[in-house]
């Protein structure tokens, strides 16, 4: 079985900064994708952000040039640094892995969610 575990939740002012990070444990064969998921109050969950076992990123426009993903494969975690925040990316954030397990199962996990709030 696969968990997950995000960190980093935070109040922060506009302009400033954050870095969530998530870190998976269990029985890990592989991480294909690795991704960040955000759901503000009242609106559907939206990609953040994504990064394939090879390295590859895609992010959504809203976020482009103000947010890196990044995942470091030796610790099994994935991040999310945040720059130039703005007060429309208040929202709970959410890390999503696909992959296999050791039993070479597909898996698709979800963390718990963590608070990002912005404040102007």
């Amino acid at each position: 079985q696969v968990q997950l575990v995000e960190s980093g939740r935070g109040l922060v002012q506009a302009g400033g900064s954050l870095r969530l990070s998530c870190a998976a444990s269990g029985s890990i064969f592989s991480m294909t994708a690795m991704g960040w998921y955000r759901q503000a109050p009242g609106k559907q969950r939206e990609l953040v952000a994504l990064i394939t076992s090879g390295g590859s990123t895609n992010a959504a426009d809203s976020v482009k040039g103000r947010f890196t993903i990044s995942r470091d494969n030796a610790k099994n975690t994935v991040y999310l640094q945040m720059s130039s925040l703005k007060p429309e990316d208040t929202a709970v954030y959410y890390c999503n892995i696909k992959g296999r397990d050791s039993r070479l199962v597909f898996y698709d996990i979800w963390g718990q969610g963590t608070q990002v709030t912005v404040s102007s």
